[in-house]
């Protein structure tokens, strides 16, 4: 690495003295620098001798290899570009350009690059992964076939496995080779993050540990270990990751098409932003291949056909989630449970639900969004006191001023007894069609209940906002079922009072003939009114 400074690090004497000792020192070779890997110092090397004129035979391919080994993959393309223009060129040079347009996501023009490269184990190689990115089961199968016992192809194998979600085939590998390897410390790494797939995060952690013992300034190694450290404990012990989404839009949109988790990141940033036909944008020509995708398109779709009220997007989704759940290697994870849980409760199979819901309670007790679903399935079971506290364990102030919330609580309320409560969430609402909504669920799910007082008070304010005669006819049977319970002696003498002011903001001529009977009744057993 090469440090510019703006000051001398060291004072004059100290420079005399190093240009003393700089007189007996010798030009680097090249092979002592790629021995060392170091590839800045190599490419300097031979960009300074093509400046003099003292240009190797095959610098370019050199400077293309050092570029490649640096990361700089467009600098790598221009350099091999140019030396399969030149005559007589080696063929190995296709199989390196073909290498460098993979690595700039260019997959059609390194297949085309790859094919004209003489045989070898790196062109089985790389049309193996090709074959993989363009979903080519064919060919992927003939240079399977190809591959070789030896650590390349086996770790080429082994990366086709995680890709294709078959984690336990690519930790055997890994293993393998680490028993005659130890030295090869990344995969550690990789087998971590095999083992963080299978949802096994402890020994996930074990076996990262061993990898940053050695290299503890790791980014993806500390990056594991943080998803690792939020799966076992909670967010706050993985502060590694976004704080909240804040510098997502910097950082993923340009990733989309080189890091396959860009993409999933930001949609679930869009998500969780409520921006839906945005992550609908990003995902909807998306061919899902492992269970996280197919999980994510299906929420995505559920989020929409939510939001559209389209059927068509709900029953894309329930196949999604019927497919992860369903299948195999997922069936037996808490995703694909949840995956099962979700398709039964958009077919509106709540038994089923829970029967899932139930399965990894223990996991989510302070999930919100968990408590939010596993209430409404316990309240549309019939079980609304359980729903209740559910519905009572949640803490987001999002969540809880959302009518499917308040709605669903309010029916619990109702259905446990406590109307009052009900009544309540009503009168912390603003004016809203929604408000109005709950208006009429606690009109009539009262009226249900035989709780005529509050039925009574959600009718009249119905009925003064809209002149509807339905909203009358509720009222109308509310008074006479609380004046019933009056005559019965199950509820206080002194709600009569309340019942005629009621009836008395009312313009119909029935009014009349009904406050005569109750004034009456009021009259004959001393009731003030």
């Amino acid at each position: 690495m090469m440090l510019s400074r703006a000051k001398p690090a060291v004072g004059r004497g100290v420079q005399h003295t190093d240009k003393r000792k700089k007189k007996g020192r010798k030009i680097p070779k090249l092979e002592e620098l790629l021995s060392k890997r170091d590839f800045t110092g190599a490419i300097t090397l031979l960009e300074f001798k093509r400046h003099v004129g003292e240009e190797e035979e095959d610098t370019n391919l050199w400077i293309g290899y050092c570029a490649f080994h640096l990361g700089d993959y467009k600098r790598a393309l221009e350099e091999y570009e140019n030396a399969t223009k030149e005559e007589n060129c080696n063929s190995e040079v296709w199989v390196n350009l073909a290498c460098t347009y993979f690595f700039l996501g260019m997959y059609k023009q390194a297949e085309a690059a790859g094919f004209k490269a003489s045989k070898s184990r790196l062109q089985n190689r790389l049309l193996f992964h090709l074959a993989h990115k363009f979903n080519d089961e064919k060919k992927l199968m003939s240079f399977h076939q190809n591959l070789q016992d030896v650590t390349e192809d086996q770790l080429s194998l082994a990366s086709i496995h995680y890709m294709r979600s078959h984690y336990q085939e690519a930790i055997d590998i890994y293993k393998r080779i680490l028993l005659d390897n130890r030295e090869y410390l990344a995969l550690n790494v990789y087998v971590a993050l095999c083992y963080y797939k299978l949802d096994y995060y402890d020994v996930s952690q074990e076996v990262l540990a061993v990898y940053l013992q050695q290299i503890p300034d790791s980014t993806i190694a500390l990056n594991l270990k943080a998803c690792n450290h939020f799966r076992l404990y909670n967010g706050r012990a993985a502060e590694v990751v976004f704080r909240g989404g804040e510098g997502a839009l910097q950082v993923l949109p340009p990733l989309v098409d080189v890091i396959p988790e860009a993409r999933l990141n930001l949609v679930i940033y869009y998500l969780r932003q409520d921006d839906v036909q945005e992550a609908y944008n990003l995902i909807k020509d998306l061919e899902p291949t492992t269970p996280q995708e197919y999980i994510l398109k299906g929420v995505v779709n559920a989020a929409l056909g939510q939001e559209m009220g389209s059927r068509d997007h709900m029953k894309i989704a329930q196949q999604f989630f019927q497919l992860v759940g369903g299948s195999a290697s997922e069936c037996d994870t808490i995703p694909g449970r949840q995956c099962m849980a979700s398709c039964f409760f958009l077919l509106k199979q709540f038994d089923d639900v829970l029967i899932y819901l139930n399965s990894f309670k223990s996991y989510f007790y302070n999930d919100d969004i968990f408590n939010f679903n596993y209430a409404q399935a316990k309240a549309a079971t019939g079980n609304t006191s359980e729903g209740e506290e559910a519905f009572l364990l949640i803490q987001s102030e999002k969540m809880k001023n959302d009518y499917i919330y308040l709605s669903w609580l309010a029916r619990c309320y109702i259905m446990n007894k406590k109307p009052r409560l009900a009544w309540e969430l009503y009168l912390k609402m603003e004016t809203s069609g929604e408000s109005f909504s709950l208006l009429q669920l606690i009109a009539n799910d009262c009226y249900k209940m035989g709780q005529f007082y509050y039925s009574a008070k959600a009718f009249d304010v119905l009925e003064r906002l809209d002149p509807n005669p339905e909203y009358w006819e509720g009222k109308r049977g509310a008074c006479v079922g609380i004046f019933q319970m009056i005559v019965a002696g199950r509820e206080p003498k002194e709600t009569l009072r309340e019942v005629l002011h009621l009836l008395r903001s009312t313009g119909n001529t029935q009014v009349e003939y009904m406050i005569r009977i109750m004034k009456k009744w009021a009259k004959e057993n001393r009731v003030p009114i």
